[in-house]
């Protein structure tokens, strides 16, 4: 059999055991990577939890550590295209041969703990236990993680992390998590361990408090966004903006982001900073400014205002809460001039829609809703009667698949533009699906 093959029978195995299913019992992960060594014991790591921005600020540690020569694992979720993305090696998605190899070696002992288990190891259980397998063969000097779902019973907190890092938490995953801010703040802090280093952007009053109180209970230092680091200025740049950074450190200026928004300089600082706490860096020692630029400028974010075509340009954006929408629209009104704007949007069922339509409204011109891949989609006629309210019949398009929605978006941006097209664009949003959806149509 091709590793291709094997690939495709492994994506099947890992989907057979069901892609959305919760169980919150660290137990079964704890037990599988016992019997495959402690393999999350081989390499220091760091561990980011929050509602918003978590995959783009542990895109640009990566990318930070790597400038200063350092072997790196990622593991984010979800993916765009391919799971394989969720574990990344040196940047790059982990080779096919190397996925299949390092699940021949786990589906065996994954099977004998669902045996002995009242509940099967889910989907991300499976590929939290691949990728700390798959770090500890490469092997790495450092481990990026990433949570997948709260904090405090995710598979990801067996790490015990040194660097705990949390973006900005708001209302997401109400139902897993509790419908108030303490509460969803409480389950995320449960990633800071006894003696850890936390860095903290920004939080809401209702967010801070339970951090803090976490800290002081287990023995851990934090450093805050706006305290000890922050962004001191911003300014807009051609394909993103141009930095001035208060890291633990010093100054560290002229950093150029290849991402829009204040919200992606807002994640540069919280990584600067975990990175100098993971390098050591701190009130006497500043790392090198050079490295620092070089790490952000080859930063990426594929999924975040992420540019696929132009004429009319096309923009992609994982917004699915309002938070995040809230942080998309703002970038959208400071570091674009669009003269026509038609949003394609999708979600999935247990999303605030209304909110996400109501924060587009004053921006776009026109939207449509359309349907994603997920099993969890909300309808595009359900999403439809939401959209009419807040935009009014007139401004709302329903089409039943993405192909039919980009081509109406493209035709509704175009039109009652005559000539030049270069103000004109189309933002597909709404869910992480939904861009990986439209992602696999327009960058073939």
């Amino acid at each position: 059999m091709t590793a291709r093959t094997d690939s495709a029978e492994v994506d099947a195995a890992l989907s057979g055991r069901g892609f959305t299913r919760m169980v919150f019992d660290l137990d079964r992960i704890s037990d599988l990577l016992d019997l495959l060594g402690s393999p999350q014991r081989a390499y220091p790591s760091i561990h980011l939890t929050g509602t918003n921005g978590k995959t783009s600020t542990a895109r640009m540690i990566d990318s930070l550590l790597r400038a200063f020569g350092l072997h790196t694992g990622r593991y984010t979720s979800p993916h765009l295209e391919t799971v394989r993305e969720r574990i990344s090696l040196d940047g790059e998605p982990v080779s096919e041969e190397r996925f299949v190899n390092t699940y021949r070696e786990v589906a065996p002992l994954a099977e004998l703990i669902d045996q002995r288990a009242d509940e099967p190891l889910t989907y991300f259980d499976m590929t939290t236990a691949l990728a700390f397998a798959t770090f500890a063969d490469a092997p790495v000097d450092v481990a990026v993680v990433e949570v997948g779902l709260g904090g405090a019973e995710d598979a990801t907190n067996v790490l015990h992390a040194g660097v705990c890092v949390l973006t900005p938490i708001g209302l997401d995953h109400t139902e897993w998590l509790g419908d108030r801010i303490e509460d969803i703040a409480l389950a995320k802090a449960g990633i800071i361990h006894k003696g850890a280093t936390v860095i903290a952007a920004a939080q809401e009053e209702e967010a801070a408090r339970p951090i803090l109180e976490r800290c002081a209970e287990v023995g851990a230092t934090i450093a805050r966004e706006g305290v000890e680091f922050g962004v001191l200025r911003r300014s807009v740049a051609v394909g993103g903006q141009v930095l001035t950074l208060q890291g633990l450190g010093g100054v560290y200026d002229e950093v150029f982001l290849p991402l829009h928004g204040a919200h992606q300089a807002q994640n540069a600082a919280v990584a600067l900073a975990a990175v100098e706490a993971f390098l050591g860096a701190g009130a006497n020692r500043q790392l090198d400014v050079e490295a620092v630029r070089e790490g952000f400028a080859s930063a990426s974010s594929p999924g975040r205002l992420e540019k696929v075509r132009t004429a009319p340009t096309v923009l992609l954006d994982g917004a699915h809460n309002p938070h995040g929408m809230a942080a998309t629209v703002t970038a959208l009104q400071e570091e674009f001039a669009f003269s026509r704007l038609v949003a394609v949007v999708g979600v999935l069922a247990d999303k605030d829609a209304p909110s996400l339509l109501e924060l587009l409204e004053p921006v776009v011109d026109a939207v449509v809703v359309t349907r994603n891949s997920s099993p969890r989609a909300m309808p595009a006629d359900e999403l439809g009667r939401l959209a009419a309210e807040v935009f009014g019949p007139d401004r709302v398009e329903v089409a039943a698949d993405m192909p039919d929605a980009i081509e109406a978006a493209v035709a509704l941006a175009e039109s009652d533009v005559p000539g030049e097209l270069s103000g004109v664009g189309v933002l597909i949003t709404g869910s992480v699906v939904t861009v990986a959806d439209a992602r696999r149509l327009l960058k073939k």
